[in-house]
């Protein structure tokens, strides 16, 4: 904010002419502004560089103070806080849609209530926000142990603030295999909390959270990995038959074939649903089995 100093004196009678640089009139005995050394009579002044005020829209004249902001001027007088109307000169003040107002109504007004004490977050005062809400820094503080949170990492839960040790002290579940509390990405197998990264197959060590798997024997097993231990393997392609998800095949004589793999080993027509003959290890259809 800026004032204007105007210099202004009477002169006594001269030799030399003293005119005002505009109109000419002489200045002798009269009032008189100097303006970059320049003369002029004040009726000169006013009109060529003086300032209509932006409360009252009348000019400031030479015998006023002009209060400038930002290429905006004002009398003195008016140069007042928009909400309570108190006199900002020399007082420090803020902006609202081009009006003046005094730090404390802009405060009042705008600036964001404390979530903690209810209180005006003051501007230029430090303040901490999560999910909309607004807290002052020595407001942000563990529910438990009442500690300021600061930048560390916290949990937000039912509406009040946890550092992560409190959090964990009174909340985490603990993960049954490596007993460290679960705060994020928990997975629930048999009504056992797990981390994601803990739930793997008992036998290549595959995470599952996510995959298909089984069990046997209380353990978890990826596919591959069940399969390969446990499934029966097929008399044909010698490949294990999984029998998960619903897949069919065919069992006989303590032997299994996979239904694709259930054909006539000559002619090799399918037989799943038909009759059939053995020969040693081989099954052949009716008519193939004349043969032997």
């Amino acid at each position: 904010m800026m004032g204007r100093g105007l210099r202004t004196e009477a002169l006594g009678d001269m030799a030399e002419r003293y005119d005002c640089t505009e109109c000419k009139e002489t200045l002798y005995g009269q009032k008189h502004i100097l303006k970059e050394e320049n003369p002029y009579c004040t009726k000169c002044y006013e009109a060529l560089f003086s300032h209509n005020c932006e409360a009252c829209k009348k000019l400031i004249g030479c015998t006023s103070k002009d209060l400038s902001y930002k290429d905006r001027h004002w009398h003195s007088e008016c140069f007042l806080c928009i909400k309570c109307s108190r006199s900002l000169v020399d007082r420090p003040f803020a902006t609202k849609d081009s009006m003046l107002i005094c730090t404390e109504c802009y405060s009042n007004e705008y600036s964001a209530k404390c979530h903690a004490c209810l209180k005006t977050i003051m501007p230029g005062s430090k303040k901490m926000e999560h999910k909309g809400n607004s807290w002052h820094e020595h407001c942000f503080t563990c529910n438990r142990c009442q500690q300021p949170i600061g930048t560390r990492s916290f949990v937000q839960k039912e509406g009040n603030n946890y550092c992560l040790p409190c959090y964990e002290k009174q909340f985490a579940l603990q993960c049954v295999n490596c007993k460290k509390p679960i705060t994020t990405g928990g997975v629930n197998y048999r009504d056992q909390p797990w981390h994601k990264e803990c739930f793997v197959c008992i036998g290549c060590k595959q995470q599952l959270a996510g995959q298909r798997f089984t069990s046997r024997d209380d353990f978890a097993y990826c596919l591959d990995c069940f399969c390969n231990l446990f499934a029966k393997k097929c008399a044909y392609c010698t490949t294990p038959i999984s029998g998960l998800g619903g897949s069919k095949y065919i069992s006989f004589e303590q032997r299994q074939w996979h239904n694709n793999c259930f054909n006539c080993k000559k002619c090799c027509v399918s037989l799943v649903g038909r009759g059939f003959l053995t020969c040693k290890d081989d099954i052949l259809c009716p008519d193939c089995g004349k043969d032997f």
